[in-house]
């Protein structure tokens, strides 16, 4: 079958999003729903704010083998009650861990994390809630295997900013030597920068073998306009950004058809930071909630150690790869909430 360069390039996996824009919302919220059956899965914390959900329940050491869907949403805390629409869809479907003598008698297990977006649109209330979440899963559900991926300021990205500039959510994929596919959806939404102050390259295209060098005195101009734009931003909000600076967080789910155990799928969504690591600077800060989840599918044998490394290092450029397409494809957004414009306004 012909490749999407997404996320979906890993046969199974589904991707759905749900976005409130407009009277003062601008969130969103994005699921990745895997196969029936579910999808051995694994997280990676490294932001020093996270807002997560079921994280615990990746742990190796514990229970639950596998998942049914990976939830990404804004709202901060309070966005993670999209999870409760996507849990109510898939108990409606019997998917989920069986905990009762009965079929349908399930309990799904939707790990998630949520990025800071409160206030974006100009209402600091209006945030994803279950009803938003459900929608995501039922577009995913909707979606064709191999489906490509809606790409931009849509789903958990709807609201999503990245050092001043409007962020967005991505998707890639890679195949292997081995023929083992690779497949990443990111949410850019960081404290740092995806812009090279000195050049006004993004960052990530740096190890992409395509750098676009704006001309100087493009670039000098965009700085200014982004300048001005971080201005007007906080004299909307009133100069507030609360006690500690500007909160953000960038997200990720980093999937492959290489059959990983629980311990190797945790390795991989630890890898697959290097591509934020990459294409954002500074990234990890105190100021982010930096997560990205990893699933397997379990399609294809993995041999040896090199393949298992090459799976690595795909994660991060897969990741790294996701975040370039994300910030290319955002649109600006001048609102009540703030003036965030777009890489391709500026450059």
């Amino acid at each position: 079958m012909e490749r999407v360069d997404a996320i979906t390039d890993v046969v199974g996996l589904r991707v759905g999003h749900a976005q409130l824009v407009g009277s003062g919302a601008l969130t969103g919220t994005t699921v990745v729903l895997a196969p029936v059956g579910g999808a051995v899965a694994a997280v990676d914390v490294r932001g020093g704010g996270p807002g997560t959900h079921e994280t615990d329940a990746l742990d190796p050491r514990n229970l639950v083998q596998r998942v049914e869907a990976v939830v990404l949403t804004g709202g901060s805390a309070y966005g993670l009650a999209a999870v409760h629409g996507v849990m109510a869809w898939l108990e409606e479907q019997g998917r989920g861990v069986s905990v009762g003598p009965r079929p349908g008698q399930v309990v799904p297990v939707v790990p998630a994390a949520a990025l800071l977006d409160l206030g974006r649109g100009g209402d600091f209330a209006a945030r994803p809630d279950a009803s938003l979440g459900r929608a995501a899963v039922e577009a995913a559900a909707r979606t064709a295997l191999r489906a490509p991926v809606l790409q931009g300021c849509v789903g958990a990205g709807t609201g999503a900013v990245a050092g001043g500039l409007r962020g967005g959510t991505g998707s890639a994929g890679i195949r292997l030597e081995s023929g083992i596919t690779v497949g990443a959806l990111a949410v850019v939404n960081a404290a740092g920068s995806v812009v090279d102050p000195h050049t006004g390259a993004l960052y990530g295209e740096f190890y992409c073998g395509r750098v676009e060098y704006p001309e100087p005195s493009v670039h000098q101009a965009a700085q200014r306009r982004l300048a001005r734009a971080r201005a007007e931003t906080q004299s909307r909000r009133h100069g507030a950004e609360g006690e500690h600076g500007p909160l953000n967080t960038t997200l990720a789910v980093v999937a492959t058809d290489a059959r990983l155990t629980r311990a190797q799928a945790q390795k991989v969504a630890g890898a697959a930071h290097d591509g934020l690591a990459r294409a954002i600077r500074p990234v990890h800060l105190m100021n982010d909630g930096d997560t990205v989840f990893a699933l397997s599918t379990e399609e294809r044998e993995v041999p040896d150690t090199a393949t298992l490394n090459a799976v690595l290092a795909g994660a991060a450029d897969a990741v790294m790869r996701s975040i370039v397409k994300a910030v290319r494809a955002a649109e600006g957004f001048d609102g009540p909430g703030g003036v965030f414009p777009a890489y391709g306004d500026l450059y």
